[in-house]
């Protein structure tokens, strides 16, 4: 059972961490326990968005991980049920419909994939050196690995590609008038990848943070009408001995959260403090839809909320805690460094309380 749709199950399914709307079934990123990555976003194409409740991108991103032992079956996963589903339905917690498509980006040890669809079309390109970025827009042009196998029929009946020279994906199927929240995203494109290229060839975990953090350039938003949800960070080593670590901050606007490391052991000690609350009757499973509004705050985020509250009340004492929280964030890297370049080896226990620890030592600090 998706968000909106029931789809058929497979045998197994594996292991996964999830960065989730609490509403919905999907989730905005997360990982496998295979060291598949996956996240996306809303774009807007020349393909109308369907009102019809469907796969929401987010439930793609799901099953994508539940079902694909690597990027590249993640993404063949992700397409073949685009294909045969279709996505859909809105994608906020409002009354009035929020409806886009989506882009992902697709990571493992080995490769890394870019894959951006319209309506049920589709095409990918794989990464094959230095870094990509995506920012609600199409950014694959002429470097298509992969396509929908109606892709350029399409393109060329709807008038969108002449059926002349080479084919760009982006050129056929954007909108020719960009809605205004799309000029922000071709900023924070720009940004993205210029941030990325200033540290090309030393790119590291810390890296990663700093750029999600970066205010000026618009990737990360704090506002009344929309703030940058949760983030994540992973390092995937190229040796398959060592361990997947996967930073979450659990609570929003990274600016002023603190990254968590997460390993993949056989019995992970569950959070329960980053787990939203459930609700027997919740107003996004009934029908009509989101006529009332829940509180789906987790434990940590209440009480991370309260904190962001002091910061800004007292700048002094505010500044403080960040400086404990990088703290507690520098701990997780320098443990992560350790453990990868086997200074140190932790007990398969200790790795199966590591999240909770760290959860716990932060919530310690706002109390």
């Amino acid at each position: 059972q998706c968000t909106y749709l029931e789809i058929e199950q497979v045998e197994r399914t594996h292991g996964v961490v999830l960065s989730r709307p609490a509403w919905l079934w999907g989730a905005e990123m997360g990982a496998n326990e295979h060291g598949v990555c996956v996240g996306n976003e809303g774009v807007w194409t020349r393909e109308p968005v369907g009102e019809d409740e469907a796969l929401l991108g987010m439930d793609l991103v799901r099953l994508g991980l539940e079902r694909g032992g690597s990027a590249r079956e993640a993404m063949e996963v992700i397409t073949a049920l685009l294909e045969r589903y279709g996505q859909g339905g809105s994608c906020k917690e409002e009354p009035v419909p929020f409806i886009y498509h989506n882009t992902f980006l697709l990571a493992d040890r080995a490769e890394a994939w870019v894959l951006e669809t319209a309506g049920r079309y589709w095409a990918a390109q794989r990464i094959r050196e230095g870094s990509c970025n995506i920012s609600n827009q199409l950014s694959i042009g002429r470097e298509i690995t992969a396509e929908h196998a109606g892709l350029r029929e399409r393109a060329q009946s709807r008038g969108w590609w002449s059926g002349d020279g080479e084919f760009s994906f982006a050129d056929a199927f954007s909108l020719p008038q960009q809605p205004p929240r799309m000029e922000a995203a071709k900023a924070r494109y720009r940004a993205g990848r210029e941030l990325l290229q200033q540290h090309a060839g030393h790119i590291t975990a810390e890296t990663f943070m700093a750029i999600l953090r970066d205010k000026a350039s618009g990737i990360c938003v704090d506002s009344e009408g929309l703030r940058t949800a949760g983030s994540m960070v992973s390092v995937l080593p190229q040796d398959p001995a060592l361990p997947c670590v996967h930073f979450f901050t659990a609570t929003p606007d990274p600016s002023r959260s603190v990254f968590k490391p997460f390993i993949f052991v056989d019995d992970p000690k569950p959070v329960p403090q980053v787990r939203s609350p459930t609700f027997h009757e919740d107003p996004a499973k009934q029908i009509p839809r989101f006529q009332s509004t829940v509180d789906r705050r987790h434990e940590l985020y209440r009480q991370h909320q309260a904190a962001l509250e002091l910061m800004e009340r007292d700048q002094e004492q505010g500044q403080k805690l960040l400086q404990t929280l990088r703290e507690l964030e520098r701990q997780g890297l320098e443990g992560m460094k350790a453990l990868l370049e086997g200074a140190v080896s932790p007990s398969p226990e200790e790795l199966a309380d590591l999240f909770f620890d760290c959860v716990e030592a932060e919530m310690k600090f706002y109390t």
